[in-house]
């Protein structure tokens, strides 16, 4: 089996391989996104794997079922379990407005309601209910909540935040410490 340990560039994740459907090889897609936009890929990179072309794909439920050439067995779909998949940014269907995908927010300048810059987003994290921006600015880096409803992305050009809370980013909110008592404390530490 051919093994590949880095990603090619302009890649965006769509999702990870789960149980086997049936017994000639397809399996499950747990879908990142929307299930619609996959349907008319003909290849997926499956992690330590490479480029794979896809024999079919059919929806199913809230993914879709897979098969990938050369996995035509229940053993060989069960060796795919858990790898994540991905889908080349160029491969992937044009979307309408007021949509984005992940890949296109990576490098967009994060900014106030005034348009002063506050960082740059890095990465989109997958965490389940929240997707999280990650933001690089001049005192390291922040955590940004994608679906806050203070978070404006406009396409292609700024993320910007309208009336976020104060130090959100680069600001008091970084420098917030652990009490042994509350938890949480934002003054000065204790003489």
């Amino acid at each position: 089996m051919n093994t590949v340990n880095t990603l090619p560039p302009d890649l965006t994740r769509v999702g990870h391989l789960m149980a086997p459907q049936g017994l000639k090889g397809a399996v499950k897609l747990f879908v990142v996104g929307e299930t619609a936009q996959l349907l008319t890929l003909r290849r997926l990179y499956v992690e330590g794997l490479g480029w794979r072309r896809l024999a079919s794909i059919q929806p199913q439920g809230q993914g879709v079922t897979v098969q990938l050439l050369g996995t035509d067995t229940r053993e060989a779909a069960l060796e795919l379990r858990g790898l994540k998949v991905y889908a080349h940014d160029s491969e992937l269907p044009g979307l309408e407005d007021g949509q984005y995908y992940y890949h296109e927010l990576r490098g967009l300048k994060v900014q106030d309601a005034a348009g002063t810059v506050l960082g740059e987003v890095q990465d989109v994290l997958d965490m389940g209910f929240q997707d999280v921006l990650v933001v690089s600015h001049s005192g390291g880096s922040a955590l940004l909540p994608l679906q806050a409803p203070y978070v404006v992305v406009k396409r292609g050009q700024a993320v910007v935040l309208d009336g976020a809370p104060e130090g959100l980013i680069g600001g008091q909110a970084d420098t917030v410490k652990p009490s042994r008592e509350t938890g949480l404390e934002d003054g000065p530490e204790p003489e």
